[in-house]
């Protein structure tokens, strides 16, 4: 067990200053353990995982599997592009998917996925007929938004999220680059993230490389609202570390390489909490950006959890790590 020490998470000057407010003292930091493992097939290339309307799961791995679409009770029903030859059948009989970075789902279950090795965007009927695909560079995540548009961040954007209409044509880009260094490579590579959205409509945009986690949050047309950043002092030694790095490959030719710090994060839909994944660290987040809990994880036999995907739900967490699968969490801030 551990106890937090340190300062809540502090909002940029352009962000409301309520969310830079003490609001109570965080939850003492303890180590959680998953109740169980969940959709058994699912294990090395995952890659995200979604909640359908109707209860149905959708779990991407790449590159062996596809989307394996479970229902409720956790069963495995189709599987939506799969690779050809691949370990499992693709009982829809669709175009496989080559490489997917990120998936995600729209109000009426249609399925977008971010296909880095095909430089694709597809959209897949929920039966796994394919409706549409246009080309994007080097996707990295995608989130679905209304009227048929999609958020996408990709490996050579100039802003880190860029939105595309119903047409496939890109309708807006939003969010400027940090600069941290003289060298813009250096500045690009510590910009690269992933994108999701809520039932509001609103982007969330997650930094992977920046030294302090951060999370931000838009409107659906680009401004700013909140963000989440973990500034304790628990992340400072990470934090502290990246900065020393980006310091040694200023002076260097070769490309820069960053270790990842944020490796996942969730959104709760329906209170707008945010949940950071650190490798095995989960950082809890209310709406307003104060930190609650941080908390270390780990399977129901004691190995820690590296977090690629986090899905929030009301009483649960699901949170899935390559190559250990997807695990089930109770919610620490929910009374059982």
């Amino acid at each position: 067990m551990r106890k937090w020490i340190g300062s809540l998470a502090v909002a940029v000057a352009f962000l409301p200053v309520a969310a830079a407010l003490w609001a109570g003292a965080p939850e003492i930091d303890d180590d959680l353990f998953a109740t169980k493992r969940v959709f058994p097939s699912i294990g090395p290339g995952l890659r995200a995982i979604r909640r359908a309307s109707n209860g149905n799961y959708y779990v991407l791995a790449s590159p062996s599997v596809g989307i394996a679409i479970f229902d409720p009770q956790g069963k495995q029903l189709l599987v939506i592009g799969a690779p050809s030859p691949a370990p499992v059948a693709n009982k829809a009989g669709r175009s496989g998917i080559a490489f997917g970075e990120d998936c995600d789902l729209d109000s009426q279950g249609n399925v977008f996925v971010a296909d880095r090795g095909g430089n694709l965007v597809t959209e897949f009927a929920p039966d796994g007929k394919p409706i549409r695909s246009f080309p994007v560079n080097a996707p990295l995540s995608v989130a679905a938004l209304p009227e048929g548009e999609v958020a996408l961040s990709t490996l050579e954007a100039d802003h880190h999220v860029t939105v595309y209409n119903s047409e496939g044509k890109v309708a807006r880009e939003f969010g400027d680059l940090e600069s941290m260094s003289s060298r813009s490579d250096i500045d690009h590579l510590l910009n690269l993230g992933r994108v999701q959205s809520d039932p509001q409509g609103r982007v969330y945009y997650g930094f992977t490389y920046m030294p302090e986690p951060t999370v931000r949050q838009f409107t659906r047309f680009g401004s700013a609202t909140q963000e989440f950043i973990f500034t304790g002092e628990d992340a400072y030694p990470e934090a502290s570390a990246t900065r020393k790095a980006i310091e040694r490959q200023e002076t260097r030719p070769d490309p820069p390489s960053f270790h990842p710090i944020l490796t996942a994060f969730g959104v709760d839909p329906v209170d707008g909490d945010i949940w950071m994944g650190l490798h095995n660290t989960l950082v809890h987040f209310d709406k307003d950006g104060i930190r609650r809990s941080e908390y270390q994880i780990y399977t129901t036999k004691g190995a820690p959890v590296d977090a690629m995907a986090i899905l929030v739900e009301p009483e649960r967490l699901l949170i899935g790590s390559d190559p250990l699968g997807v695990y089930e969490f109770h919610r620490p801030d929910r009374k059982h």
